[in-house]
């Protein structure tokens, strides 16, 4: 009987709290890059995520002078701060952090039709 004892296996809670320290999933900030549509061909691109160590203003007037669009920082309850710029600026807007060194290629997901 005891060797049947020691067979079985102790239980294993999948829907446990884990740490996020102890596991990688879950760890990675991610920057959101979308764009939704206004008024038959005008669209609206908005950047949230960011780390809020970084100045957002600064960040916009870069941006809003190398893609010629306006644009403006918006304080959300949920997400924070977030950019947002006239047009679709999705592709733009992500090699412009890359190459800024403000966020990794791998960090960034680009949401959209």
């Amino acid at each position: 009987m005891s060797e049947l004892d020691s067979q079985v296996p102790t239980a294993f809670d999948p829907f446990a709290d884990v740490d996020a320290e102890d596991s990688g999933a879950g760890t990675k900030e991610y920057v959101h890059i979308r764009v939704q549509q206004r008024n038959g061909r005008k669209s609206l691109t908005t950047v949230q995520g960011l780390k809020k160590e970084y100045s957002y203003s600064k960040i916009l007037k870069d941006l809003k002078k190398e893609f010629c669009c306006n644009g403006t920082v918006v304080q959300d309850s949920e997400l924070g701060q977030v950019i947002q710029l006239q047009g679709d600026q999705r592709k733009n807007v992500s090699t412009f952090l890359v190459q800024a060194g403000l966020v990794k290629k791998d960090n960034i997901k680009i949401h959209g039709f």
